[in-house]
């Protein structure tokens, strides 16, 4: 498995476990609360992973980025947040970010 590959999956989980917070409501409940702590250490981990092969700084970026763009994209779609033009600007300039930083280079 790539490095890349692992940083996506690490998203993933950290984006569902992110999610899914509403659902531990203030951690009272103990399943989705266990979900939710589960899926963020896993998610860490799996960056311990990735930052074997790149660069810690591009990793994070990338990993808060996405994750960020992801869950409020996801928090219009299916947890009835609102989505205007300060916050699609935000997510494009986080997009942005993230692409720059990739183009400098993220391997050892």
């Amino acid at each position: 498995m790539t490095a890349a590959l692992i940083l996506l999956a690490a998203i993933g989980v950290e984006v569902a476990a992110t999610a899914a917070l509403p659902r531990a409501q203030g951690f009272t409940n103990l399943g989705w609360s266990a979900a939710v702590v589960a899926g963020y250490v896993l998610s860490i981990w799996l960056l311990t992973v990735v930052v074997r092969w790149m660069d810690v700084s591009v990793v994070y970026a990338v990993w808060a980025g996405v994750g960020t763009a992801a869950i409020a994209v996801i928090g219009w779609l299916w947890l009835g947040e609102p989505l205007g033009p300060a916050k699609i600007a935000g997510i494009g300039l986080i997009v942005a970010g993230v692409v720059l930083l990739n183009l400098q280079g993220a391997t050892h």
